[in-house]
């Protein structure tokens, strides 16, 4: 039997496919049914599905990314990988300047323990977005090809995909490189397109998971209120020591998940020294984290701790 002469299994995920030794010969000229078994012969294979996916669900797009667009190994050991597993919209999130991100479940139907929510952060095309200081972030930055850098300069469609997805790759290769630095950051899971999955941060209360505030929104205590900037000049330590800034730092961009802090909306994070701007924003980000810090009763002084960031630039 040649390879022309065998009809090709139809390999998508969740679908059910029938062994050769199920199928039935037919004449290769009129496809009747023949107890002929000779090299001639070919088989018709029927498939049985599975029941589609219901609205607001889509087969896991796992292995659809390329491998770079997955998370850097070590990974966790709840990241699902399993190809059967299903992707279940549970909902907004959160709105942001310039992306939603929505809560998704992926759990594999057939393995209770192939199952987690993740948060799904989706770009939004430039004309639906409201952040338009994008240029004082971007400076430094190129693309990849040609074609896209000449696009983001006009007001074409094509130029504004290229737009958002520059904003997701952007964010992707900071989340990939903080986490390997080993910056509190969200582990990411992968990126396709302008979707970006990450770890879903998020505390227990009264056996229910909540995603945890933002440190805006706490009011620790003061022991607690000491761990916390420590951890915040160490994240700024590793950053500033790999050459990079945040760029948007303030407690509205990182989530208080218990004892500890992570920070979070990474897409403006930039270089020190090829922006032009990189030191007024880090300037910045310790204003930022030191006014919180001194409202809550904290003696911390701005000036100091970009003062000894930037002594351990140089």
């Amino acid at each position: 039997m040649t390879p022309e002469q065998t009809s090709t299994p139809d390999l998508t995920p969740g679908r059910a496919h029938a062994h050769p030794s199920d199928a039935h010969p037919t004449d290769p000229q009129t496809d009747a049914p023949t107890d002929d078994p000779g090299p001639d012969r070919r088989f018709v294979i029927d498939f049985a599905a599975y029941d589609d996916v219901a609205d607001g669900q889509r087969w896991s797009t796992w292995l659809q990314v390329e491998p770079l667009c997955r998370g850097p190994e070590p990974r966790p050991s709840w990241v699902v990988t399993s190809q059967g597993a299903i992707d279940t919209d549970l909902g907004v999130l959160k709105t942001g300047k310039e992306a939603d991100v929505h809560l998704l479940e992926r759990a594999d139907p057939h393995d209770p323990e192939q199952s987690v929510v993740m948060a799904a952060k989706r770009y939004r095309s430039a004309e639906h977005r409201t952040f338009h200081r994008a240029a004082a972030y971007t400076e430094g930055r190129s693309t990849r090809r040609s074609r896209d850098e000449r696009a983001l300069n006009r007001k074409s469609t094509f130029g504004r995909q290229v737009a958002a997805g520059e904003w997701a790759v952007a964010e992707w290769n900071a989340l990939v490189r903080c986490w390997e630095l080993g910056v509190p950051v969200p582990y990411p899971v992968q990126i396709d397109g302008t979707e970006i999955l990450q770890e879903w941060i998020h505390v227990e209360e009264a056996g229910e998971r909540h995603t945890a505030p933002r440190l805006a929104q706490t009011r620790p205590d003061p022991e607690l209120l000491g761990s916390y900037y420590e951890q915040t000049r160490q994240a700024l330590h590793t950053l500033v020591g790999a050459g990079l800034v945040h760029g948007d730092l303030s407690p509205y961009n990182v989530l208080a998940a218990g004892d500890r802090l992570v920070v979070i909306d990474l897409p403006q994070v930039l270089d020190l020294v090829g922006n032009a701007a990189g030191f007024d924003f880090l300037h910045r980000d310790c204003s930022n984290m030191c006014a919180w810090f001194r409202r809550r009763g904290l003696d911390v002084d701005p000036e100091e701790l970009f003062a000894e960031l930037m002594a351990s630039a140089f």
